[in-house]
């Protein structure tokens, strides 16, 4: 495990730990968070711990151009009872994943720190959010950093029934229609599972990241 300096510098990323763990400590400057995301790697610490920064073997993901919705989500999505915007309220989006509760786990990993750097990559037009909304309330949503042919999703919401997964749904469209090659889901989960996304190794996530459209 590498211990980061003031030097804008991260370690192969082959050489992450067991549990996926590639560096420990730096910053959260926008500088280094892009160098991490254009070299597959993401934070992940809890507001107790130093910054970790991770490169898991195994890299949960949605390929666009593959992915297929499922009768029940069309069916859910034909009956209009959300509308869908898209990085029209970045800074509720980031707020609501900071403050939702989940079940199973206690604090969060979106830090002020967090929400203040990424928050500047959205300035720059790199940090992105969907936001659902059902009678012009925000009840659901999503945020990542969009590396143009690679977006990378951090962190969704809902705060009823089926709102992330209309957020998913069509981001994923939307990252279809426009030739991107995945979606990074970062680690696997059930409910991103569910949601359709699979593990595929580090390598083959490094090819594409690395590739060109």
């Amino acid at each position: 495990m590498y211990f980061l300096t003031k030097e804008l510098y991260f370690p192969p990323v082959d050489e992450a730990s067991y549990e996926g763990i590639l560096a420990v400590g730096g910053d959260l400057s926008v500088e280094r968070l892009l160098l991490a995301y254009k070299n597959g790697i993401f934070p992940w610490f809890s507001d107790d711990e130093p910054i970790l920064w991770w490169s898991p073997s195994e890299r949960m993901v949605v390929v666009p151009k593959l992915y297929k919705v499922s009768k029940s989500t069309r069916n859910l999505i034909n009956q209009n009872k959300f509308k869908v915007t898209f990085n029209q309220n970045f800074a509720e989006v980031i707020r609501n994943c900071q403050q939702i509760e989940r079940i199973g786990q206690e604090g969060t990993w979106i830090t002020e720190d967090i929400i203040a750097s990424y928050t500047i990559l959205h300035e720059m037009g790199i940090a992105k959010s969907v936001e659902v909304w059902q009678n012009d309330e925000l009840v659901g949503g999503l945020y990542g950093l969009d590396l143009g042919h690679v977006f990378c999703g951090e962190s969704m919401f809902s705060k009823v029934s089926n709102a992330s997964k209309i957020a998913f749904v069509w981001l994923v469209n939307y990252l279809k229609e426009n030739n991107y090659l995945l979606l990074d889901c970062q680690v696997h989960n059930d409910h991103l599972e569910k949601l359709g996304a699979f593990e595929i190794s580090r390598d083959t996530f490094m090819r594409v990241l690395k590739s060109t459209v």
